[in-house]
């Protein structure tokens, strides 16, 4: 039982964006589900995604994106959050490297955040690299955010703003696709969730810090035979 206001509220509120993960913003993803193909490291609790979010606050034109991992960030050397953006030109880049995975997620480009609280998003589209500002990359916990991004970093390729889609991916290193070691979700884009106030995304990001945190849990404690 949660004793926190704003921890049930944060639930309650989750819940309701929750209930088909093709079709939300905010997404629970199976504990222990690594990529058959991932081979360069270890299957360690902070490559496994057990929760994302993607979310567009229209008032203030600016987005944040955030997961929370199965165990504590750091663990992994070289350890690399990759948010694979389809702002209107996505394709399914994957397909196309070897081994082939990651059909059904399309991207046109990559927000990459790090452990060690500095990102970078690369526009392929636009062939533009650029580093994020000093303090938008958040660590609390089993969860790294990309906070605050402003709309101009993500220039539309043929989506509006509040049409973009997105699915995340933790990978050692870059340029293989055996260095990706899950999907969240597993073979779908998500579509970000519009919100008017920050106050909003606010609440809905401490709630998905506890369902990743009480997923996390379930996992490690598990009943006993009679």
């Amino acid at each position: 039982m949660l004793n926190c206001p704003l921890c049930r509220v944060g639930l309650v509120a989750l819940a309701a964006f929750s209930i088909n993960p093709v079709h939300a913003s905010v997404i629970t993803d199976a504990t222990n589900d690594f990529l058959p193909s991932f081979t360069v490291a270890p299957h360690n609790s902070d490559l496994d995604v057990v929760s994302a979010a993607g979310f567009y606050n229209t008032s203030a034109q600016q987005f944040t994106f955030s997961a929370t991992l199965a165990g504590a960030l750091g663990q992994t050397p070289g350890a690399l959050y990759v948010w694979g953006l389809d702002r209107g030109q996505g394709t399914q880049r994957f397909l196309n490297g070897s081994p082939p995975i990651g059909a059904g997620i399309f991207f046109d480009s990559v927000l990459i955040l790090r452990p060690n609280g500095t990102g970078v998003y690369n526009d392929f589209i636009n062939s533009t690299t650029t580093n994020l500002a000093a303090g938008s990359v958040q660590l609390n916990g089993n969860t790294i955010t990309g906070a605050d991004l402003p709309l101009s970093l993500f220039p539309s390729t043929g989506f509006q703003p509040g049409d973009y889609t997105w699915n995340i991916w933790p990978r050692v290193g870059l340029g293989q696709n055996n260095q990706i070691s899950d999907f969240a979700p597993d073979a779908a884009n998500v579509p970000v969730t519009s919100v008017p106030e920050p106050e909003t995304y606010a609440m809905l990001l401490s709630g998905l810090g506890l369902i990743g945190m009480l997923r996390a849990r379930r996992k490690r404690v598990r009943p006993q035979p009679a």
